[in-house]
């Protein structure tokens, strides 16, 4: 048999241009007096605008302005980002990580990078396995999870749940309580599998999509992830019920510089750009340019795109499922209503104790966050009544009452008037004071 010969590549060759010609990333707190602006140059490379979007937003960085250029073979992009109390970053911490994980080093090895960037809400998290459910969403369901990787010695390092057209997408890190690592027993995770999986058939319809846990080993930023899922899921071609305003979206063609330009204009809100740059990248869409402002609640956006393959979006029918879906992946984060913040020492079961007691008062979660920092778990739910209304505050204060002797609780009120203005006073247990809790306030405990 012939020999079969292959042309040689030097496995360096790709990663010349950046080695020629390194990102360089600069941080200016003098040219603006109300914020500061991140400046980033490079190479271009495909998906390099949704790395430096979700650097700055895993830091709870709020993009005021942004102008993205990134025809031809250079990336330039200026943020305008303010942290989550409208300041100026001027924390080092903060800026030298920016210009870390932005600079030469951080941009060659940003592809490489295990559990580098947001795990719900914080970084590295140690030994995990990662499980993805996507279901029916019901009044329980996150209890009824929770409560079987109790019983299994599970330990929730971390999760997110998102919910959105009675459809639920959530990703949960556990390991082993005993040993702290990644559960690796392949019959201990199908038994694991198999009952979560029988939990959650009982969510399905017969005229429904069917319900499924898998397990992950991929490193997929955790919000990027919860957008896939449920993008797969198909979540975006059902009627949405929405509070407050509707986002107006708009598609036209450029055909003097062939492209398609969309423009979003909606209520503002933290990370509105991540979820968007996000989604079109993951629908196989390039952004050339793009011009990012906010005016008070207000946010208009402006991108100019072709798909992969170098086209335009010329169809309606194109065009309008673009359009649903930048919808839905606007939608999928806003929580209205009240949110509950929990921290106390984690313990296995935990989760599943604070849902059980979530569910017994009638309450429905629409989105969750937990994490993990050292000994102490922090969570967040975003809760309803089991019929999807507002929640009365008697049901709120009595369940203050009773979780508030084991953890410190805050108790916040988001109304879709004012959708991004706190309202109602933040209750506080066990002396905690009464501020607003953000994760990015834990990010100075883990970087270096």
């Amino acid at each position: 048999m012939a020999k079969v010969y292959w042309p040689y590549f030097d496995p360096e060759y790709e990663n010349l241009s950046t080695r020629i010609n390194p990102p360089s990333v600069s941080i200016d707190n003098t040219s603006c007096k109300e914020c500061t602006l991140v400046k980033v140059d490079s190479m271009n490379k495909p998906g390099i605008l949704l790395e430096v979007v979700q650097v700055l937003t895993d830091l709870d960085l709020t993009i005021t302005k942004a102008y993205i250029s990134s025809d031809g073979g250079w990336f330039m992009d200026v943020f305008h980002v303010t942290d989550q109390q409208g300041n100026k970053v001027t924390d080092s911490k903060t800026i030298d990580y920016i210009e870390k994980v932005l600079g030469p080093k951080g941009y060659a090895s940003a592809s490489q990078n295990t559990w580098p960037g947001k795990r719900v809400g914080v970084h590295s998290l140690g030994d995990h396995t990662s499980i993805e459910i996507i279901a029916r969403d019901r009044p329980g369901l996150l209890s009824e999870v929770s409560a079987v990787l109790a019983d299994l010695h599970f330990n929730v390092v971390a999760a997110e749940a998102w919910t959105h057209n009675r459809r639920i997408a959530c990703v949960l890190y556990v390991n082993d309580n005993e040993t702290s690592r990644a559960v690796d027993d392949p019959q201990r995770l199908s038994t694991m599998e198999e009952q979560l999986n029988l939990v959650l058939r009982g969510c399905e319809q017969e005229d429904e999509k069917v319900a499924r846990t898998c397990l992950s080993i991929g490193s997929t930023h955790v919000d990027r992830r919860l957008h896939q899922m449920l993008f797969a899921d198909r979540d975006y071609e059902a009627v949405t019920k929405v509070d407050g305003s509707v986002p107006k979206i708009t598609i036209e063609n450029c055909e003097e510089k062939g492209y398609s330009v969309v423009n979003v204009s909606c209520e503002d809100r933290p990370k509105l750009m991540f979820d968007i740059v996000c989604t079109l990248t993951d629908m196989q869409y390039i952004v050339f340019h793009a011009t990012i402002t906010s005016s008070g609640p207000h946010a208009s956006q402006e991108y100019f795109i072709r798909h992969k393959d170098g086209c335009t979006l010329d169809s309606e029918g194109e065009k309008e499922r673009v359009i649903k879906c930048l919808e839905a992946a606007i939608h999928r984060r806003v929580s209205e209503g009240w949110s509950l913040e929990l921290c106390a020492k984690d313990r296995v079961g935990l989760l599943s104790e604070v849902t059980r007691i979530l569910r017994e008062h009638g309450l429905s979660v629409t989105r969750a966050g937990v994490t993990t920092v050292g000994e102490q778990a922090v969570n967040v739910f975003y809760v309803r009544d089991a019929s999807g209304n507002p929640v009365d505050v008697k049901t709120i204060e009595a369940l203050r009452g009773e979780i508030g002797h084991s953890m410190m609780i805050n108790v916040k009120n988001k109304v879709p008037s004012k959708r991004w203005k706190e309202e109602g006073q933040a209750g506080t247990g066990r002396g905690w004071a009464k501020t607003s809790f953000f994760f990015g306030n834990l990010l100075e405990k883990l970087l270096p």
